[in-house]
């Protein structure tokens, strides 16, 4: 019996003192039921203007990258690359004549037509919040049993993005950490942001828009470096970003945020998973930042749209920042 009342009290003690499993569920948006768009509900007409207001000169950066036939891709995923092609040619609309004006004036007036084929999260785009759900749902509790149709979500689809205006920080971690591209599969940590807004003289508020620097973006032209064991953010420091300082938007210069292959524990998820459907925070991939590192620009409106593909799980996008005092 003594015996017996040791081990329990014993197990009991184990049990007491380990740590307690975590169980994460996607978030209820603070924003109401019909929230489709996270927290990019911290912006209003005030904290757009307020960004506005700020801007010192018209120079303009332009933080998007082209889209080209051979661009990088998740072609390791399945996804179908970028293509183009010509619909109509100058002088092919002579020899078809499709809209009837005949030759004489299709040989003055020439026309040429084109068409694309895409993956949605191709090139510099932000992901919406059905990008990514975890225990069978997506943000605010949103499942596809009840609004994944065969035309795409009619939940946190790309056309609920609003135009985003607000204040945007650079965090350039490969020159905090004196390199030209951080190495390979490196995973930046919360104290890499905290070293590198020290040395910038930056403080993030509550509501900006934080951009991260890996280096990885000079590699954009040749797909196979872009995308080799590339470097990003883990998942410490997009909870001391969201949790701690309460940014609005996260974006970077690699291919999808976070570093792959990504770090695993027993109670691990993706940074995307964290984001899109715990925490309603929608994120930027692919950015050029390379010419807002060069003239260390820190501080900026930063200022973009997407475009409103019904239903779809990310939209290409437009990011350009303006110098602020």
């Amino acid at each position: 019996m003594k015996k017996i009342s040791l081990l329990l009290i014993l197990s009991s003690l184990l049990w007491s003192q380990s740590p307690a499993q975590v169980i994460e569920d996607v978030g209820v948006s603070p924003w109401g039921a019909d929230d489709e768009i996270g927290t990019l509900n911290m912006m209003s007409e005030e904290s757009r203007h307020e960004a506005l207001l700020d801007i010192t000169s018209g120079k303009v950066y332009d933080l998007s990258v082209e889209y080209f036939v051979g661009m990088p891709s998740f072609h390791s995923l399945g996804d179908p690359p970028y293509q183009y092609w010509l619909t109509h040619t100058p002088h092919g609309t002579v020899v078809d004549d499709p809209n009837g004006l005949g030759e004489q004036m299709n040989k003055k007036v020439s026309y040429t037509g084109d068409a694309i084929s895409m993956y949605t999260h191709m090139g510099t785009h932000i992901d919406a919040l059905n990008h990514f759900g975890l225990n069978g749902k997506i943000w605010n509790g949103f499942t596809p049993e009840e609004h994944l149709g065969d035309k795409g979500w009619n939940k946190t689809g790309a056309e609920s993005i609003p135009p985003i205006i607000a204040r945007g920080v650079l965090i350039d971690v490969a020159s905090y950490k004196g390199l030209t591209v951080l190495d390979e599969n490196y995973r930046v940590n919360s104290d890499d942001l905290k070293g590198a807004l020290r040395k910038q003289g930056v403080k993030l508020h509550k509501g900006d828009v934080v951009l991260i620097r890996t280096g990885q973006a000079q590699f954009y032209q040749d797909a196979s470096h872009y995308l080799h064991n590339y470097p990003g953010i883990n998942l410490d420091a997009v909870k001391w970003l969201v949790e701690k300082k309460e940014i609005m938007l996260l974006g970077a210069d690699n291919l999808s945020l976070e570093a792959f292959p990504p770090e695993r524990d027993d109670n691990w998820v993706p940074v995307h998973t964290y984001l899109l459907a715990e925490k309603g925070v929608m994120f930027i991939e692919q950015m050029n930042l390379e010419e807002l590192a060069k003239d260390k620009t820190y501080e900026f409106a930063f200022i973009a749209a997407s475009l409103k593909l019904r239903g779809a799980s990310g939209s290409p996008m437009r990011p350009l920042a303006l110098p602020i005092k």
